[in-house]
C-alpha cells in the first residue's frame, strides 16, 4: 500500500510541485490549501507523513502542529519561505520533526520524507521485549514504549522516547548533538543541531526536578550530552 502524504500549503504551485515529486516516487499525496481543511484532513485521516507550511490562511502552521502532537507522533517536517532561530525552536518544541526552507530541492524533500516515514516505522514496529532501563526513580520500559517517574506514568513523543533510551541505554557515555541526530534522526548532514537541543530541553522538563541543575540528561559543555546513569 502506498504511503499517504498529507500537503498542507497555501501555494499552488509549490504543493504540486511538492506533489509531482513525490508522487513519483509511489506516495499517494492529499493537499489542503488553508489552515481548517489541513487540520481536520490531519486529525480525521490516516497519513504517514505531514508537510507543513507555517503561513496559512485561517489556522498557522504552528497552531496545527500542536493540535496534530495531541493525538499523534507521525511525522511533520515544517515547509517555510523563512525560517528565523526563533521559529525553528518554536516549531521543533511543538513537536515538528524537521523543518525545510524555501525555495528547497525536491530531491532534498524526498529524501527527507523517505527518512523520517523509514524511521517512525521502525519505531512503532512491535519488537521482542527487551529488558528495561531502571535509573533511581525512572523506569523505561523500550518493549512498550513507556516512561514511569516515581512510579507515575510520564507521555513522550516519538523522538522524545527514542532519544531518552537511546541516551540511557548508553549510561556515561558522551554524546555530541551532531551523533544524536545522526541516531535519532538518521539524517546526517541535513539536519540542524537545534532540534537535538529543543528535544533535551523537552525531555528534562519532563523528568528532571531541576532543569538547571539535571539529574538524568547532563550537558557536557563544549562535547554534547550523557545520561547520568
Amino acid at each position: 500500500m502506498n504511503k499517504k502524504i498529507l500537503i498542507i500549503e497555501d501555494d499552488q504551485s509549490i504543493a504540486e510541485l511538492e506533489r509531482d515529486y513525490l508522487e513519483i516516487e509511489g506516495f499517494h499525496i492529499e493537499i489542503a490549501q488553508e489552515g481548517k481543511s489541513g487540520l481536520d484532513a490531519a486529525l480525521n485521516r490516516n497519513f504517514d507523513l505531514i508537510l507543513l507550511d507555517l503561513m496559512i490562511p485561517n489556522i498557522n502552521g504552528f497552531d496545527i502542529c500542536k493540535q496534530v502532537r495531541k493525538v499523534s507522533n507521525i511525522p511533520i517536517i515544517m515547509v517555510t519561505a523563512k525560517f528565523d532561530d526563533i521559529d525553528k525552536v518554536r516549531g521543533l518544541g511543538l513537536g515538528a520533526d524537521d523543518y525545510i526552507v524555501k525555495p528547497f530541492s525536491p530531491r532534498e524533500l524526498v529524501a527527507r520524507v523517505k527518512a523520517h516515514i523509514a524511521r517512525y516505522e521502525r519505531l512503532i514496529q512491535v519488537d521482542t521485549p527487551k529488558d528495561e532501563i531502571r535509573v533511581r526513580g525512572l523506569h523505561i520500559n523500550t518493549a512498550s514504549r513507556q516512561v514511569f517517574l516515581d512510579g507515575k506514568e510520564v507521555l513522550f513523543t516519538t523522538k522524545e522516547f527514542d532519544l531518552l533510551s537511546f541516551l540511557a541505554s548508553h549510561p556515561n557515555q558522551v554524546f555530541s548533538k551532531e551523533e544524536l541526530f545522526e541516531k535519532i534522526w538518521g539524517l546526517d548532514s541535513i539536519g540542524d543541531n537545534a532540534t537535538v537541543t529543543v528535544h533535551v530541553k523537552k525531555i528534562r522538563k519532563k523528568i528532571e526536578k531541576d532543569t538547571s541543575n539535571p539529574e538524568y540528561i547532563q550537558t557536557m559543555w563544549g562535547s554534547g550530552y550523557r545520561f547520568n546513569g
